[in-house]
């Protein structure tokens, strides 16, 4: 039976694999093992040894800590976050937004989150089309 630790870790590693669209084969090429290994520790049949995790964070570009975090809150407001990630990468469209939004150069993402926001304010009063000016 899988520790529930070696399980989020698989899952942390999964996901952020997904996330920048790498596949199982291209991170076991990064890290020098078959993607039959990346398969064992995405679900949690094989732990990841502290020197293979390090190589797995500088591949898919994150901290060594990115692959723990949730682990240190069990309350119920953890779960819910848990709950609203398993969510996310159940859905193939945001799943895609997400890669899609780590193409964009870096210096440009700060203006995508900015639409975004400006675009999910809560204000549900219609507004004009582009290029037109309110009456």
């Amino acid at each position: 039976m899988p520790h529930p630790i070696d399980l989020h870790v698989g899952q942390r590693i999964r996901e952020r694999r997904w996330t920048v669209g790498m596949t199982q084969q291209q991170l076991a090429g990064h890290v020098g093992i078959k993607f039959q290994q990346i398969q064992k520790y995405e679900t949690g049949a094989n732990r990841v040894s502290a020197s293979r995790l390090w190589d797995m964070a500088i591949a898919l570009s994150v901290p060594v800590s990115h692959f723990f975090e949730g682990m240190e809150d069990d309350t119920s407001d953890a779960d819910a976050g848990d709950d609203v990630l398993h969510d996310l990468f159940a859905d193939k469209a945001a799943v895609e937004l997400v890669r899609t939004y780590y193409t964009i150069p870096e210096d440009q993402r700060g203006r995508l989150s900015d639409l975004v926001r400006d675009l999910s304010d809560g204000d549900d009063r219609p507004q004009p089309p582009s290029g037109t000016h309110p009456a």
